[in-house]
């Protein structure tokens, strides 16, 4: 099976479909990132603060799959985004996933009350010029902290990697990503669990039509409106059915239908708030 690619702003190509190891304990996260790789993912996404990025290197290393075959993702934390300490960031991740540069470094969060995070921008495009990171991001940036980065720099990040699933689709980040050549990562992208989305008409209706999953239904809307998508698993029987996506297509009326749930007052969000998180 391959999985479609997206050209992001930096020429580099990204597959649409990828692993998230957040909350894989470090202890399991080799033998997770092992089992996603036999699945057939190539798109990896980690961080510093999830702490398992030593174990993400070790399945990489064990795997013989090829560099550049592999699409590897981390981030900066938000306690090291002034000064010049991005820069020691990059190499210690580097350091523990075995890896001479990523293919994609964002930065975590916009941690409005520290008000770093045009510095740490201005320090991944440095770390970007180096060749320690391919591409570049954020996660987490609201239009307020999109503009100030790029009224900055006049970089604009290749990523936005956001909380987005049906119940919370953020719209205003969509628009200004459509009007800038910012391509959308949706992390939650089920809603982790804390809505009964997977039980939604809509959803289940979809499902049953197709003969799939509900969870694949979600994760194949989010493909068909373009998002670049991660879901998280422990288990391989999962992965694998998160994998199997390809095989059917929504129909307009469907990807409508879920399009929908959001109410769109902002109620959905089941993640912290990007101007609360610090």
């Amino acid at each position: 099976m391959t999985v479609p690619t997206i050209t992001l702003n930096s020429g580099h190509e990204i597959p649409q479909l990828g692993f998230g190891v957040f909350l894989v304990p470090a202890d399991e996260a080799e033998a997770a990132v092992t089992s996603a790789l036999e699945v057939g993912y190539r798109h990896i996404d980690t961080a510093a603060i999830y702490r398992n990025e030593e174990g993400v290197g070790a399945a990489i290393a064990k795997s013989g799959i090829p560099r550049e075959d592999l699409f590897i993702t981390t981030k900066l934390w938000n306690d090291r985004q002034s000064g010049e300490q991005p820069h020691d960031a990059i190499r210690e991740s580097l350091e523990k996933l075995g890896l001479d540069y990523v293919d994609l470094y964002l930065t975590h969060w916009p941690t409005p009350e520290k008000d770093t995070f045009v510095n740490a921008w201005e320090k991944l495009v440095e770390i970007r010029d180096r060749g320690l990171a391919r591409s570049i991001g954020v996660s987490n940036h609201l239009p307020e902290h999109l503009d100030r980065i790029v009224e900055a720099t006049g970089v604009v990040p290749a990523v936005d990697q956001i909380e987005l699933h049906p119940a919370h689709q953020q719209s205003d980040i969509l628009e200004w990503a459509a009007a800038k050549g910012m391509h959308i990562e949706s992390w939650g992208p089920l809603g982790q669990g804390k809505y009964p989305l997977l039980e939604n008409d809509a959803v289940t209706a979809a499902a049953a039509a197709h003969q799939v999953t509900p969870a694949q239904v979600v994760i194949r809307w989010h493909l068909q409106r373009g998002f670049i998508v991660f879901p998280k698993s422990s288990r391989q029987e999962r992965m694998q059915e998160n994998f199997d996506v390809f095989g059917f297509e929504l129909s307009a009326d469907e990807v409508a239908a879920l399009d929908a749930l959001d109410p769109g007052d902002g109620s959905g969000r089941v993640g912290g708030h990007p101007l609360e998180v610090n």
